[in-house]
């Protein structure tokens, strides 16, 4: 009899213990070749966004399946290198970038880099200027745009601390257009994540076709059109993203342009395709609901604490004939807000269950934190041909690596 998902898992769970996540490498090249056969009639480039997950290994099969990369960081632009990705297919945005950063982009010859003040534009001319090179630089436009999202994601409103407003963006760009050491090559945006309702992404894309439009009749000619990313997946079962309708209309608008379609997803991506598995450590019966203390929590998963989100739970460990009942599932951490759920209607848990947390690929391992001292939690990569640990889970006295007393 094959072996069932079920049994990987808790095969995994025995060899590395727990907590550990654990990510399905041909779950990620199907929704990757599923993005790129949805894109085949557009002029594209998808730039995986680091954020999401920045495990060298998911790099690497992004870099496989032909993917560029967003980077926010020196250090993302570092693992980006080193999975594989081109230095001419990635995109560093970010609306703080440190001058040895943005040095640093010039140097390796990034795709764009996307400036968001003046300022950061004078430091971009400044550091090309001082490499005897040109600098492709893209500027973010604030398109003043709400996205029915959790106000931490939200990121396209007027009063949020990204990008510059349409008439700024024109400004800059244009000003890049007259300095030697820069030449504009972007203008993209960004409105939000976890968003299923396109209606904002299509009303900032028109408001920065706008903006691309009063460019061109000055003399500057963009090259790509970059409508970031922010594509929702269902952590609790609603309805999939509109992948068909998303990419027809913002394909056409691009044709129209005669610009490169540069998308930048990275939770559609790999959200679904991780797992966290936990085991129940303890459990107490208090007022109308069971608590399970689990060994996993805000520090492997910060999601639920931060945004309130919600994530699937399995039980690995069979529960045939088990009474169902409100359960909150919560982290060993010395924090009330460390839960992994709460108020969930599910099965009673027992000590020793082990519990697969869904939906963990993207925006767990990045989060981590080594809160209470506690050493981040393994990586594993499983494959057709089987699993391996791609993230040994270190030991405790790792944690005082580099500190003195």
């Amino acid at each position: 009899m094959p072996e069932t998902q079920a049994d990987v898992l808790q095969k995994i769970a025995e060899a590395t213990d727990t907590p550990v996540y654990v990510y399905d490498g041909d779950a990620f090249d199907e929704r990757i070749e599923r993005l790129q056969n949805a894109l085949s009639g557009v002029d594209h480039l998808i730039c995986y966004a680091l954020k999401a997950n920045d495990s060298l290994a998911m790099i690497s099969i992004a870099a496989h399946g032909g993917l560029g990369a967003d980077v926010v960081s020196a250090g993302e632009l570092l693992k980006a290198l080193r999975g594989g990705i081109l230095p001419s297919d990635i995109v560093f945005s970010g609306v703080g970038k440190r001058r040895d950063e943005i040095a640093m982009a010039i140097e390796v010859g990034v795709q764009s880099l996307n400036v968001e003040s003046m300022q950061e534009l004078d430091i971009v001319a400044e550091e090309a200027h001082a490499q005897s090179t040109v600098a492709r630089i893209g500027v973010r436009l604030n398109p003043d745009v709400s996205a029915d999202t959790h106000e931490y994601i939200a990121t396209g409103r007027g009063d949020a601390k990204f990008g510059v407003p349409a008439d700024q963006a024109y400004e800059l760009l244009l000003r890049a257009h007259r300095d030697p050491n820069l030449e504009p090559v972007a203008l993209s945006f960004h409105v939000g994540s976890q968003i299923f309702d396109p209606a904002p992404i299509f009303e900032a894309a028109e408001r920065a076709a706008g903006v691309w439009r009063d460019l061109r009749s000055a003399g500057v000619e963009l090259k790509e059109f970059d409508v970031g990313g922010g594509l929702g997946v269902p952590y609790m079962g609603e309805t999939e993203f509109d992948l068909a309708s998303y990419v027809d209309r913002l394909g056409k608008l691009t044709s129209e342009l005669g610009a490169t379609l540069v998308l930048e997803p990275g939770r559609w991506l790999v959200a679904p395709v991780g797992t966290l598995l936990t085991r129940v450590l303890y459990t107490k019966d208090i007022a109308d609901r069971r608590i399970a203390i689990c060994d996993a929590g805000m520090t492997e998963l910060l999601r639920p604490a931060l945004y309130g989100a919600e994530h699937p739970f399995t039980f690995i460990t069979d529960t045939t004939g088990r009474k169902t009942g409100r359960v909150d599932l919560v982290g060993p951490a010395c924090e009330s807000g460390d839960f992994l759920g709460k108020d969930r209607e599910m099965t009673l848990p027992e000590p020793g269950d082990l519990i697969a947390v869904g939906y963990a690929g993207a925006y767990a391992r990045v989060m981590a934190s080594q809160y209470n001292a506690r050493p981040l939690a393994p990586e594993v990569l499983a494959e057709a041909g089987g699993w391996r640990v791609i993230r040994d889970r270190p030991v405790v006295d790792s944690l005082l690596d580099g500190e003195r007393a």
